[in-house]
């Protein structure tokens, strides 16, 4: 199964769909991904999607979200503007037709979406992330933990704290090491990554509903 991941950045989500069992990845970004561990393309992602869509058999899609997320508030508040590429996204990937997942964090506009956290997964890291999923999957939902989260260091896991990497925080490496990641990744790469045991658990279950369709 191929899988085509824009937006991909340093390979967070791409990760997770690779244990899941997609046997081919490429990841498009336009800008350099020297860390990302699959093939990579450096492009606009909407233009790769419209030109070379149809050659995978899912897709995956992390728009990118300072357009909403609190962490650059402070540079919208000082008249820096991001562009709101979630619905022009959904649009091609539906006019595309082929399986997609959109992921985004808690404040944007999804259709039906999929609440995950780190703490599902027994996860040293907050991280609330929607996933939108067409076809819809009929996932098994895990459990919520609402324990107490945590910015920074220090930070203790035996008194059960949770690492929340955003910003500039300190601590990169124990940051991988809660969010299961175990590449590398730079300062900048884990503040924007998700775990991917989100996209390992998603993953089974695309490719379980896409076996069951066929």
């Amino acid at each position: 199964m191929r899988l085509l991941d824009l937006f991909c950045c340093a390979g967070g989500s791409a990760v997770g769909y690779h244990r899941a069992g997609f046997t081919e990845i490429v990841g498009i970004d336009n800008r350099p991904q020297k860390h990302y561990p699959f093939s990579f393309v450096q492009a606009d992602a909407l233009e790769y999607l419209s030109q070379h869509g149809e050659e995978f058999d899912a897709i995956h899609a992390s728009p990118p979200c300072q357009w909403i997320t609190r962490a650059a508030a402070q540079w919208r508040k000082a008249g820096k503007q991001y562009p709101e590429l979630v619905g022009p996204t959904r649009t091609l990937l539906i006019k595309l037709g082929r399986p997609y997942i959109i992921e985004q964090p808690v404040g944007s506009v999804l259709h039906e979406p999929l609440l995950l956290n780190g703490a599902m997964f027994g996860l040293r890291v907050r991280r609330n992330r929607y996933f939108e999923t067409r076809p819809v999957i009929p996932f098994h939902l895990l459990p919520q933990d609402e324990r107490a989260t945590k910015t920074g260091r220090p930070f203790d896991a035996r008194k059960g704290q949770i690492f929340y990497p955003v910003g500039h925080f300190s601590g990169v490496a124990e940051a991988r090491e809660a969010m299961g990641i175990d590449w590398y990744m730079t300062q900048d790469e884990v503040a924007q990554a998700i775990p991917p045991a989100y996209t390992e658990f998603i993953g089974k279950a695309l490719l379980a509903e896409l076996r069951r369709r066929a």
